[in-house]
């Protein structure tokens, strides 16, 4: 597929080739060789014409871009593809060129096409969204015990487990991937209407044909045309488009996390990657940066398609012709963000002690909540929180640790007696802090692998 140096650094060889110009134009050849030979196996024209359209449905037979070039005069890239078509069938024979495209129009040609190319697109996709789920879902099994800061409003707020981060980081790919088959399976359907979408040409043997069309393609039968009804495509789109979305919010957390000052996690290195043409020390997170720019442009992308909905009575203008040209940048996006993100974390550095020293270096006010919780069991919560909020203060003020504050207000308070100082230690214990983070990332990935391993 055409595109400047910089779609091509976003994406993936294997995706371009599905929407490449070749491999829409063979989509097409696929479509009118099916046509002809359902046409014929329904007594609609003669087997020898079937035969004659099919020999020469191969798009390496043809010049491509001139074909582009005359589609853009024509208004569709069916058109002159049909007219070369029947020119070459009449090369052979001129009986079996009058039967090309029979009773079919444009957009089953082209809209078929893409259904193709799409398929293609989503068995890729499929691929390598299950292989970085399992990336993801064998990390989370081996960091359960590994505590980190969780951070909310980007500000350091209680300790969690890095297993239930990467659980969290999995779940919505899991869905994805899930829902995506859902709306593949209503989506890649054949188009066939003919002229207005009523198949008149073709009779009562229109339905039949299709039939016929529709399982030699390996498409769903539609329940009729959907010529300017794009619920069920758009739909699809819109599930990719999500999919992107969740991809951009792992690799904004890993960005984030492999930030210098931070320093837990790092993209592998070696053979340049993330490099630097001025600074030698620069490991930049490559993996993330491309899976930001993917999830950067699919709200657009998304958007042009929902706005190319309004189709104007039974063939759009303008908005279909828009839809066409910017259905494959999502499939392009989300494929190259998944191939990143693969590299990532086929060999995702982890640096737990890096994690364990960005809470040591909070004094250990990311564990306030759960001592002013244990504290209202002896002062009440309003006392206790207060409390704790002043000893967090103080804490700022001199560089003390939080919970050596809190052991000396328990032992100077005779309020505070009640309170079990070995129990109100163990509270600043990052291991212990984790317990719940870890428990509930156990609970999660069996459901996460088992849905990861569910049949097509």
């Amino acid at each position: 597929m055409s595109g400047s140096i910089f779609d091509s650094f976003l994406t993936t060889t294997d995706m371009q080739a599905v929407f490449s110009d070749q491999a829409i134009v063979q989509g097409m050849f696929r479509f009118e060789e099916a046509l002809a030979t359902a046409q014929a196996a329904e007594g609609m024209i003669p087997d020898s014409a079937a035969r004659a359209i099919a020999s020469v449905c191969s798009a390496p037979l043809y010049d491509i871009p001139a074909l582009i070039a005359a589609g853009q005069r024509a208004g569709s890239l069916a058109i002159p593809l049909v007219k070369e078509l029947t020119r070459t069938v009449a090369l052979y024979d001129k009986d079996s060129a009058a039967r090309v495209h029979w009773g079919s129009t444009s957009q089953d040609v082209q809209d078929t096409a893409m259904v193709l190319a799409t398929r293609d697109a989503l068995q890729l996709i499929d691929s390598a969204l299950e292989s970085l789920c399992a990336h993801l879902l064998e990390l989370a099994s081996r960091h359960l015990d590994t505590p980190m800061l969780a951070r909310t409003l980007m500000q350091p707020a209680q300790v969690t487990s890095f297993g239930f981060k990467l659980a969290g980081w999995a779940a919505p790919l899991v869905r994805a991937r899930a829902r995506l088959r859902t709306a593949a399976a209503r989506a890649l359907q054949l188009q066939l209407g003919g002229a207005v979408g009523t198949l008149s040409v073709m009779g009562a043997q229109g339905p039949a044909v299709a039939q016929r069309m529709a399982h030699a393609l390996g498409l769903r039968v539609p329940d009729g045309n959907w010529h300017t009804q794009r619920d069920e495509w758009v739909r699809l789109g819109m599930e990719v488009a999500i999919l992107t979305g969740s991809l951009g919010k792992v690799a904004t957390d890993l960005s984030l996390m492999a930030q210098g000052e931070v320093g837990e996690l790092a993209e592998p290195s070696g053979a340049g990657r993330g490099g630097s043409s001025a600074m030698p020390h620069k490991r930049n997170p490559v993996s993330a940066m491309i899976a930001l720019a993917a999830a950067a442009r699919a709200p657009h992308t998304a958007a042009t398609l929902l706005s190319t909905m309004g189709q104007q009575h039974e063939r759009g203008l303008g908005n279909w012709q828009a839809e066409l040209a910017a259905w494959p940048q999502l499939f392009l996006g989300a494929h190259g963000a998944l191939q990143a993100l693969n590299d990532a974390f086929a060999d995702l550095q982890v640096d737990g002690a890096r994690m364990l020293r960005n809470i040591d270096a909070l004094q250990g006010l990311v564990f306030a909540e759960a001592a002013s919780a244990y504290m209202a069991s002896a002062i009440g919560r309003p006392a206790a929180h207060a409390l704790l909020e002043q000893l967090s203060q103080q804490a700022v003020q001199t560089g003390r640790h939080l919970r050596d504050l809190a052991l000396d207000a328990v032992r100077d308070d005779a309020a505070l007696a009640a309170i079990d100082a070995d129990q109100l230690a163990a509270l600043f214990d990052p291991a212990q802090a984790a317990v719940s983070a870890r428990h509930l990332a156990q609970e999660q990935l069996p459901a996460l692998r088992r849905a990861l391993a569910a049949p097509l």
